[in-house]
């Protein structure tokens, strides 16, 4: 393929897109690429891919359930994380601070 035309075709792939960020599906390839992997990328990366048949923009409706399966994954990951950093401390009776945070008993 000549150069000339590869950069050409990469560049009108990338004009054609409308945001920032494109959320591609992968193709099988010959060198050991999962099909149906989806992934979010630039631009450049997205068309540098599809026009070299690696992976296929993914329809608006794979996109919303792409992003809908993210955002389950970073919660559960931040719960994961919330959770070792669970912090507690162990205060004695003779503690003068714990004195004044404890209920003082009621006179009969």
């Amino acid at each position: 393929m000549d150069l000339r035309v590869y950069f050409e075709k990469i560049r009108e792939a990338e004009r054609e897109m409308t945001s920032d960020f494109v959320t591609v599906v992968s193709n099988a390839t010959s060198d050991g690429g999962k099909a149906g992997v989806m992934t979010e990328v630039t631009r450049s990366v997205a068309a540098r891919m599809i026009v070299e048949q690696s992976a296929r923009a993914a329809s608006p409706e794979e996109t919303e359930e792409y992003r809908l399966q993210a955002g389950r994954e970073r919660e559960a990951a931040e719960v994961l994380a919330q959770a070792g950093r669970l912090q507690f401390a162990v205060v004695s009776a003779a503690d003068p601070r714990s004195a004044k945070a404890a209920p003082k008993p009621a006179k009969a």
